[in-house]
């Protein structure tokens, strides 16, 4: 027999029960929070023509792409690699009407090729959102606030939010002398904060020793104030370098006003992987999780790639990585709803179905099973597959024809051997249950 490693794709996962009700219920207090605030949720195709979406997707992304051909027209399909460039292309074909600015959600998957060694998925489950058609500081704030804001409504552990500006280390490296392709080296270096790499980078293309230090100082400025203050000593009276230093300290003042400034961490190195980011720049981390869980940015060049010039920022979780962390600090609730077994005889299925579509009505989680033999003999094979199945509950309806029709509930805790056993009418159940949380009447 093949192993079972080599019948699933590497970087994919199967989510069994306890896990994905766990997961569900994570997307939905996600976005729940984000239509608290007007985003309203929007669901993308699976797969795009690849020649339309190319446009938006740097050369390395292009290159992890899952790619097939499409029988009906011949053209190359792609499986979604990038939300964003997916809701950049959908905005600039005017799909999200021309009100501005636009606020969109979602829950969706993307598809990703990662070397085994890596440690990465290849299918990575995402929740994020948008804010399209407005560029001001008011707007990035609300982004990183929101933000700060499904952290908490989650109960992250620990949180902390990284938030930078691209354009401060850009001009630095297009005023460095480095050539196009250093330029390039050098950003993805940075974005990985693999100083080494960046220090030969540089040493490479022989630069002065002046510019080679301010650049490799600029991946540890992480701080409050003091790294703004820093930066502007660097920029002197540049212009170039102090437009970037403006709008972050803009954003950081407004981040104060809104009680989320706490959490926030300077950080000048802070340059994502993507190159379609042009300004401000976030990531989350957490104490109980060992790299970034999520992040974004400002991208006001992106929708314009697609068509129509339009400012834009938005940010996406890795639910993986934030189901992990929360896993990690204890704070992944139960199973969802608990269930309720209903056992019966063959002669009183009609009973026990009417009972059962009752109770499922209130929203409680309902089992049915049929049992056959004495009163004696059923209640003790009851009690044992409620045990083997880890049930907190079952209901027993009895051979006696009382009036009016009752039921024996049985309630098993960890901490005692013994069901507790209680004679309830029918009428009498909804509110039993209700009592100990089986649902919602």
């Amino acid at each position: 027999m093949k192993s079972l490693r080599s019948l699933i794709p590497i970087g994919t996962a199967t989510l069994l029960p306890h896990t994905a009700q766990s997961v569900r219920r994570l997307e939905d207090q996600l976005l729940a929070h984000l239509s608290t605030w007007g985003y309203q949720e929007i669901i993308l195709p699976t797969f795009e023509y690849l020649d339309v979406l190319a446009v938006g997707l740097a050369p390395e992304i292009l290159e992890k792409c899952y790619k097939f051909a499409d029988w009906a027209s011949g053209r190359i399909l792609v499986l979604r690699p990038d939300a964003t460039a997916q809701i950049a292309r959908m905005v600039a074909m005017g799909l999200g009407g021309e009100a501005l600015p636009l606020r969109f959600s979602y829950r969706t998957t993307v598809f990703r090729y990662e070397l085994e060694h890596r440690g990465r998925d290849r299918e990575v489950f995402q929740v994020g959102f948008e804010l399209l058609g407005n560029d001001s500081p008011q707007s990035d704030a609300e982004v990183v606030t929101l933000l700060a804001g499904l952290l908490e409504r989650i109960g992250l552990p620990d949180w902390k939010i990284s938030l930078g500006h691209v354009g401060f280390f850009k001009v630095l490296l297009a005023q460095s002398g480095l050539s196009p392709s250093g330029r390039k080296q050098a950003e993805v270096a940075a974005a990985h904060k693999d100083l080494p790499r960046l220090e030969q980078i540089l040493d490479t293309e022989r630069l002065p020793r002046s510019r080679v230090r301010n650049i490799l100082q600029v991946p540890e400025r992480c701080g409050r104030e003091e790294v703004l203050e820093w930066g502007k000593r660097i920029a002197g009276k540049d212009s170039q370098l102090l437009k970037p230093l403006n709008r972050l300290a803009q954003v950081y003042q407004q981040l104060e006003t809104t009680g989320v400034q706490d959490r926030i961490l300077l950080d000048l190195g802070e340059f994502r992987g993507f190159d379609y980011y042009d300004g401000v720049v976030f990531d989350v981390f957490t104490s109980s999780f060992g790299s970034e869980i999520g992040g974004g940015g400002r991208y006001n060049h992106l929708v314009g790639r697609f068509g129509r010039d339009l400012p834009a920022i938005g940010l996406g979780l890795d639910l993986d990585r934030v189901f992990s962390a929360l896993e990690r600090g204890g704070q992944v609730s139960g199973n969802g709803l608990k269930p309720v077994l209903i056992f019966t005889s063959p002669h009183q299925t009609e009973e026990s179905f009417a009972l059962a579509q009752q109770l499922r009505a209130g929203g409680v989680c309902v089992i049915e099973e049929t049992i056959e033999g004495s009163s004696k003999s059923a209640l003790a094979w009851v009690t044992t597959v409620a045990r083997r199945r880890g049930l907190p509950c079952v209901i027993l309806f009895e051979e006696k024809k009382s009036m009016p029709q009752s039921v024996l509930m049985l309630e098993f805790t960890a901490s005692s051997q013994k069901a507790r056993q209680t004679r309830l009418s029918i009428q009498e159940l909804p509110q039993r249950l209700q009592a100990f949380r089986y649902g919602n009447f």
